[in-house]
């Protein structure tokens, strides 16, 4: 039987996708040079680092905010106005004076990033296909992970202008990103239409009744186990054992990072079409055991090459788990607002993604590097293991022939 041809996706996708891209092009250049601005001001490395910690910090704590924002000025609106407040604070950071106005601007910024995020998940879960949700989902990660991929090659061009060209740089590629946003979502019918009919009890899903759904409360725990591990223990643990392992340098680090991007890349595409037509819990599933198998098996990798081959398939398992997340949040929402539902998924993320490092770095002081990737793997097996144990949301080719 042969498989019916895939439709096309809205416009106001593509413009969501350019938007993501050009954030994480300008997010690529600025990173590397944050905390090395931060010790122009004669401050310690703790100090520098803790740049980076106060915007995390600050998007966490302030995505219920951004949920309620979206809820009161609705989705674009809110998206351009987060992604405008990064876009002042990072311009306004490249003209920082001292630490404490960078450390405050970089806060600021932070509040932005919860509000674009948040804004920018809800709008993609809105104009979504109900058909192609894992599609829509595996496009935006795709886009985020080649601005990610570019965004440090440029940055070592912009970095020859000095510390401070990158934040203008960033702030330029930020008023691109509303600007396209804003511009290509105007008129859009998809991006202001109301959900459902005119009672608006029945458009929006609070928190509360989100967290009465099995499925939601099994995603949290997902995205918390997803967020430790790839934006956290990846990105900050991992380099740490290159370099007490492999004696390996920023360099070698760099390249074993890149071989989960790889990773990632080779399966991302796929994953989306396979959420759409085999469902959401087999990728879900299968992705999470992958991943917990690879950061078990991790640290115990004997040659650098092994460590690449490792990540290189951890990459591919997150390739499997992130698409069918977004696309299990836009089946439970099935249409409705749902500022706070999104901000919930999005804090929780926010949360592994900031505890992840820290509990894991106190781990490897206390019992070295085996031990940290293992409480990593046991967190993403429990996610795993709670998403078999849960109903499905099934896609809805699926759900149209068959009762749930």
């Amino acid at each position: 039987m042969r498989t019916p041809k895939q439709a096309r996706l809205p416009f106001e996708v593509w413009a969501l996708v350019a938007g993501g891209f050009t954030v994480a092009l300008g997010y690529g250049v600025v990173a590397p040079a944050i905390p090395q601005f931060a010790l122009e001001f004669d401050v310690s490395n703790f100090a520098a680092s803790a740049i980076v910690s106060a915007f995390a910090l600050m998007r966490l704590v302030s995505a219920p905010l951004a949920g309620w924002v979206v809820g009161r000025l609705g989705e674009r609106r809110t998206y351009i106005i987060g992604i405008l407040i990064v876009a002042v604070s990072t311009g306004a950071a490249a003209l920082a004076g001292n630490y404490t106005q960078f450390v405050v601007l970089r806060g600021v910024g932070g509040i932005g990033s919860a509000m674009f995020t948040v804004a920018a998940t809800a709008l993609l879960i809105k104009v979504s296909p109900p058909s192609a949700r894992g599609r829509v989902a595996s496009v935006n990660a795709a886009g985020f992970l080649l601005g990610g991929l570019l965004g440090p090659v440029l940055g070592g061009a912009v970095a020859i202008f000095g510390l401070r060209a990158p934040f203008v740089f960033y702030f330029f590629t930020l008023l691109a990103a509303a600007t396209v946003v804003a511009v290509a979502l105007r008129r859009s019918v998809l991006a202001d239409r109301s959900p459902r009919g005119s009672n608006d009890a029945d458009e929006t899903m609070t928190l509360g009744m989100a967290l009465r759904v099995p499925q939601y409360r099994t995603l949290l725990l997902s995205v918390f186990a997803f967020g430790w591990s790839s934006f956290g223990v990846r990105v900050s643990v991992i380099p740490l054992l290159v370099a007490a392992t492999f004696h390996g340098d920023a360099t070698m680090a760099a390249w074993v990072l890149a071989a989960y991007a790889a990773g990632n890349a080779i399966l991302i595409f796929p994953s989306g079409r396979w959420n759409d037509t085999l469902g959401r819990k087999p990728l879900l599933i299968t992705g999470s055991v992958i991943l917990a198998a690879s950061y078990a098996v991790f640290p115990f990798a004997p040659e650098l090459w092994v460590a690449l081959a490792v990540m290189f398939v951890a990459g591919a398992g997150s390739a499997l788990v992130n698409p069918g997340q977004q696309a299990v949040l836009a089946d439970i929402l099935a249409g409705r607002r749902g500022g706070s539902v999104v901000a919930g998924y999005s804090m929780t993320s926010d949360l592994g993604g900031v505890l992840g490092p820290l509990i894991a770095g106190a781990i490897v002081d206390l019992a070295g590097f085996g031990w940290a990737f293992g409480v990593t793997a046991a967190l993403i097996g429990l996610a795993a293991l709670a998403w078999a144990l849960t109903p499905a949301t099934r896609p809805p080719a699926a759900s149209a022939a068959s009762p749930s």
